[in-house]
């Protein structure tokens, strides 16, 4: 298909501007087909994936249609979750940036409905909801549909997967009769072609054609391995490519929380995210995901429907997919914007069958991999390590760093092959959890009895503490003690990335840091610490579970 650019499409010029703004010129396939047709009022089935552009498909045509001076809802698109609602209304702001006086609300369950009925009482012309949330304004009245004058649902076929079908089809037919309905959704099951039937009129199909539903830019491997292996196999294809951010997919909710406490448990960042979390929870996981903290995301289908996060470098299918689309949405989440992904996929007995309906279903290959041994990961590991060694040999002035190397080797008893092996082996971060002492304290009770003579021993300081033992700098601190320091391999941002993260407290707030070899004193304001001590029952800070409690003068 030829590639059209917006300013083709006979578009608002205030919307152009800010298409302009987000750097698209060029409109995407589904675009190209869908917003044409949208303009002419058209009732429209569209089939595509997420990451296509479907959002300003609909969305740029939704906005060319409204009234700013008519301070009455006009517009109303349903999506499956409340990420999903939150994500599509940012997009549409940004659509309507120099469309003065066009409100976009999103309106979903977990939120103060008050505060939503006050923003629909202020003139809001579009609403982006989850149909559980509509359906509540429209009992309590607060939604009029009177000037509707167009309905979208996005992501029509999780609507359905989630139990919303009686609702979508309470909402289409309190409707006015005259409207556009506009419908989205990346397979189309038989109950989803009833509703077009039913609520449509006359509708244009447009899709993106099956071999654009893949993903190119997607390296695909496979692994068969057993069910009780899973867990070490993923973690050393984590050691070996070391990706930035992760997303794995489990086919259950237990199967998430299981897989989030195995990889807490051998220390890596993970968090998981399904429907039975809260949604304050949820935004913690998500937040904490997208700004790097949690570094794997382990989450079912649907709720890792509506996550858009650029900077997914690898994807684990740890559970196969029960439809062979939504293998295409998973891997879908890397290789975005141009980037390079990869994909693994666990396999177990017969379902390298199924492995095989997916290939021929998305046309692509999925190349069988050896499970790598530990010396595998080993020799990755040292590669890495040394492709960096040599760009900053290429790149660097080393001539300081020199000499301070050359006046150590005369100093000691040792040969500059000694040292470099030395270091390789420190930047590999190959600890032997049996040199470690794991002795250590579990809480101040035990401080009194325990390696005395090395409290002070290697203390770390972060964030301008004094160093005293247990009193605190400022009257309006309070000091907590953690049984975890130095010698676990933890630094001062563990333990603040900890804290912010759990407490969901500003990391500015929380004070200096004092770290010692088995224990850590750090200060918080005195009027969070109840919460913070709370937030952090049954964490664990780099696999390994703590404990946290208040210290004062006595040492309790």
């Amino acid at each position: 298909m030829e590639t059209v650019r917006f300013d083709e499409l006979q578009l608002d010029e205030r919307i152009l501007r800010a298409v302009a703004d987000m750097g698209f010129e060029e409109a995407s396939p589904i675009q190209t087909q869908a917003i044409p047709v949208q303009l002419e009022g058209r009732d429209i089935i569209g089939q595509a994936q997420t990451g296509t552009g479907k959002t300003a498909a609909f969305g740029i045509p939704l906005l060319q249609k409204i009234d700013p001076k008519v301070k009455k809802l006009q517009a109303v698109a349903l999506c499956p979750t409340r990420e999903l609602a939150i994500q599509v209304a940012d997009e549409i702001r940004r659509l309507a940036k120099y469309m003065h006086g066009v409100k976009v609300l999103p309106i979903y369950g977990g939120q103060d409905i008050v505060k939503q009925i006050r923003s629909l009482k202020d003139g809001t012309q579009i609403i982006i909801g989850t149909p559980g949330r509509v359906m509540d304004h429209m009992r309590r009245k607060t939604v009029k549909f009177d000037f509707v004058h167009t309905v979208v649902m996005d992501e029509a076929d999780e609507m359905l997967n989630m139990g919303f079908l009686e609702d979508m089809e309470t909402i289409l037919s309190q409707l006015p009769e005259e409207r556009q309905t506009v419908m989205f959704s990346a397979t189309m099951p038989p109950a989803i072609l009833d509703i077009a039937r039913k609520f449509q009129q006359d509708p244009v199909q447009v899709k993106v054609v099956k071999k654009e539903l893949t993903v190119p830019k997607v390296t695909q491997y496979y692994y068969e391995v057993k069910p009780k292996s899973k867990v070490e196999v993923m973690c050393r294809l984590l050691d070996m490519y070391a990706p930035k951010l992760s997303v794995v997919f489990c086919n259950t909710k237990k199967q998430v929380d299981e897989l989030v406490q195995s990889l807490q448990g051998r220390g890596y960042f993970a968090e998981g995210l399904h429907g039975d979390l809260k949604q304050i929870q949820r935004d913690r996981v998500m937040n904490s995901f997208r700004n790097g903290k949690t570094e794997i995301l382990v989450a079912t289908d649907v709720a890792a429907r509506g996550i858009d996060v650029d900077d997914v470098e690898a994807v684990f299918n740890y559970d196969l997919p029960q439809d062979d689309e939504y293998y295409v949405h998973r891997i879908g989440r890397t290789g975005r914007a141009g980037r390079e992904g990869i994909a693994f996929s666990f396999v177990v007995g017969k379902e390298v069958y199924k492995l095989r309906d997916i290939q021929r279903y998305c046309k692509t290959k999925i190349v069988p991999q050896a499970i790598p041994s530990l010396n595998d990961v080993t020799a990755i590991k040292v590669d890495k390590i040394l492709e960096g060694v040599a760009s900053t040999i290429g790149d660097t002035d080393l001539s300081k760093t020199v000499n301070i190397i050359e006046k150590k080797l005369l100093e000691e008893d040792y040969t500059s092959l000694d040292l470099a092996a030395a270091l390789l082996k420190m930047m590999m971060g190959e600890e032997n959890e049996d040199i470690i002492d794991t002795r250590q304290p579990r809480s101040l009770d035990e401080l009194e009895g325990f390696g005395g003579g090395n409290r002070g021993r290697g203390r770390s300081n972060s964030r301008g503490g004094n160093g005293g033992r247990y009193e605190s700098t400022r009257d309006d601190m309070a000091r907590l003690f953690i049984n975890i320091g130095k010698n676990q391999n933890v630094k001062p941002g563990d333990i603040l990335g900890a804290i912010a993260g759990e407490s969901g407290m500003p990391g500015k707030m929380v004070g200096s840091i004092d770290m010692y070899d088995k224990y850590t004193f750090v200060e918080v304001p005195r009027e969070n610490a109840d919460a913070v001590l709370t937030a952090m029952k049954d964490v664990k800070i780099k696999g390994k579970n703590i404990h946290m409690e208040k210290a004062n003068g006595k040492g309790r």
